[in-house]
């Protein structure tokens, strides 16, 4: 069965700034909550129904886990990505047997990592705090060294979601899909279809694009971004880049974006839902 999108996270060196600057962009923000100490991380989620953003930034680095044979290290990951710059660093899709999906990927030679499990307290818009807990199953594409994929399986959903956390001054109702860049599209076709578990990714005028259960994952060219964001695209000199959100409006009016100078590494768009 396919897999939807899970969540994104937006990596940052200031973690104040970015939940004041998608505040100021319309967005209802989470309370700041900590990872376990071997992740050396520290988040604010903005919530959609069944998805989010993370935004995250390194807490307490002394502790981190390092990679390792068969071991993904969240926090390594991220401490390195923003040795290089912020952005959009991990791309993570829905999970529903952990165990499975390790095999899967392993099996269709785009990982091979341990199951991961996490719990970590998080704060209620009371005040009240309660458990969630996660198991993760890595992937990896090896011409996208700088993205982080894995799908996540929630144990206490019901803790987690939050319909008051889910509404946004800005009209947005969902993400309506993240946007990778690379020299070469067609190149990551097959790792895509492994991952979401869609068969076959359909071309585009730009790249190609997944349709999943929650949200499209598409794959630009750097002149297609360019076009289409008004921006410099990212260095793909060392593999393809997670790029840009797009968030689904209740109410359209044109494609008004933010581009990743203003957006702390990140192209923001906000798109009309289709009619």
């Amino acid at each position: 069965m396919p897999r939807g999108l899970d969540h994104i996270v937006h990596a940052v060196r200031d973690l104040d700034a970015a939940a004041a600057l998608y505040r100021r962009l319309g967005f209802t923000v989470g309370a700041r909550n900590r990872h376990p100490p071997a992740w050396g991380t520290q988040n604010h989620i903005v919530q959609f129904p069944g998805c989010f953003v993370e935004l995250l930034s390194m807490a307490d680095t002394s502790q981190i886990a390092p990679h390792g044979p068969r071991h993904f290290s969240f926090g390594a990951h991220n401490r390195d990505f923003l040795t290089r710059g912020e952005g959009l660093s991990m791309l993570v899709l829905e999970g529903r047997d952990t165990d499975a999906e390790a095999e899967a990927f392993r099996a269709a030679g785009v990982g091979d990592f341990e199951p991961f499990h996490f719990e970590r307290t998080a704060a209620q818009p009371d005040g009240s705090k309660v458990k969630v807990a996660f198991s993760l199953a890595f992937a990896r594409d090896a011409r996208a060294p700088d993205i982080g994929f894995f799908t996540c399986r929630q144990h206490h959903p019901e803790n987690f979601w939050n319909p008051a956390f889910q509404v946004h001054p800005n009209g947005a109702t969902s993400i309506a899909g993240v946007v990778l860049v690379a020299g070469n599209p067609g190149d990551h076709r097959n790792f895509l279809s492994a991952f979401t578990g869609e068969r076959e990714p359909h071309a585009t005028s730009s790249g190609i694009a997944v349709k999943t259960p929650r949200g499209e994952i598409r794959v630009m060219t750097p002149a297609a971004y360019r076009d289409y964001f008004g921006a410099a695209p990212p260095d793909t000199g060392v593999g393809a880049r997670l790029a840009a959100l797009c968030f689904a409006m209740r109410e359209g009016m044109g494609r008004p974006t933010v581009g990743p100078n203003a957006a702390m590494g990140a192209a923001i768009a906000f798109e009309p839902i289709a009619r």
